[in-house]
């Protein structure tokens, strides 16, 4: 029998979205919801890119869609500069008894200790109360910073530090809302962009960090910020607009869980707007990658390397993230009510995707 899904948004990730549950031989889409008027009516495998009808009608209506029941919801909205928003319709779809896999809050990937139980309470009576769960995830936040380091530490002696790193360049990552408004690149260094304000940091990855520890039976004593910012040395574009001399044009940032007055779950983002910047600083490898350092005994180092097929790293991150939430629709339909997170999950596989076994 079939899963009936729903996709909720078709931007840079929920396009990708589409195409995966598309390819899946147990998903149906049911029903898109868009946020645009130009974009209704229009068919999901033409809004996807697929250059095939998939005959599934986009819609505004999300009365209509939420009335459909259908099995989950795959959300896909941003939440970056609408958080109270894609909370209020993550909680409606739950209350309503509709399964959600998404991308956004990222702190919900493992909300405990990272944000106040006032903010978790209401989504958890939702879930518990439709009988439906909740799974928020991608490939960072998600995949690429929790069971990708906590399989590499399944073959550990001892563990000192457990470090993910994204390496990335962003130039063709083509969103000025999130490169400008929420990072603060192209903004002066003396600006504080959303993304850096007081505490910021720590509840977006500090879900990470605390997952990782619980995973591991660690209990943290405290969560730390660093962050590092490089101007500029002269004008030049990106997809997205203009990087104007000494403006912030690469970042790096940890955010250190600390155990006894050293740091022993770490996330670290490298992030540039062009390949010679921060020269001193770790490099990707290939055009990008996720990276696990393990110090201890012995010591490991794993880089997942990204590709997309038309040569963009940008293009396989917004893949993975659509294809961690939609390859674990079926495991989050058949979990118990309430907010899971990878630790609750049984082994998720791209399974039926095997070209020649699947629709």
């Amino acid at each position: 029998m079939s899963i009936r899904v729903v996709q909720w948004s078709t931007g840079n990730v929920g396009r990708h979205a589409i195409a995966g549950i598309a390819a899946r031989p147990e998903l149906e889409l049911t029903g898109v919801w868009v946020s645009s008027e130009a974009k209704a009516g229009q068919d999901a495998g033409r809004l996807a890119g697929l250059e095939r009808d998939l005959g599934v009608r986009a819609t505004t209506d999300a009365d209509a869609l939420i009335a459909g029941k259908p099995d989950c919801i795959v959300y896909t909205a941003m939440a970056d500069n609408r958080l109270m928003e894609a909370i209020a319709d993550i909680t409606r779809f739950l209350a309503a008894g509709i399964n959600v896999v998404s991308s956004c809050p990222v702190f919900l990937q493992y909300p405990y200790g990272v944000v106040p139980d006032a903010m978790i309470e209401p989504i958890e009576q939702a879930a518990q109360q439709g009988g439906a769960s909740l799974f928020v995830n991608g490939v960072d936040p998600g995949f690429a910073n929790d069971w990708l380091p906590l399989v590499l530490t399944s073959v550990s002696e001892r563990i000192d530090e457990v470090r993910c790193m994204e390496l990335l360049d962003y130039a063709t990552y083509d969103n000025p809302t999130v490169l400008f408004d929420v990072m603060g690149f192209g903004k002066p260094l003396d600006e504080t962009p959303m993304l850096l304000l007081p505490g910021v940091l720590s509840m977006a990855w500090g879900s990470v960090v605390r997952q990782i520890a619980a995973g591991l039976d660690v209990e943290l004593d405290e969560v730390k910020e660093t962050v590092v910012r490089l101007p500029a040395p002269g004008t030049f574009e990106i997809p997205s607009g203009t990087i104007k001399e000494g403006t912030m044009a690469a970042l790096r940032f940890e955010v250190l869980g600390m155990k006894d007055g050293r740091p022993v779950v770490v996330l670290e983002h490298i992030t540039r707007l062009r390949p010679d910047l921060g020269p001193d600083w770790p490099q990707p490898a290939g055009q990008g990658c996720y990276r696990v350092v393990l110090t201890g005994e012995p010591n490991y180092t794993l880089d997942m390397q990204l590709l997309g097929t038309d040569g963009d790293h940008n293009t396989a991150g917004l893949k993975a993230t659509a294809m961690r939430l939609v390859n674990a629709v079926e495991a989050v339909v058949a979990a118990p009510p309430g907010i899971r997170s990878a630790l609750d999950l049984p082994l998720v596989t791209g399974r039926g995707l095997v070209r020649g076994s699947g629709r």
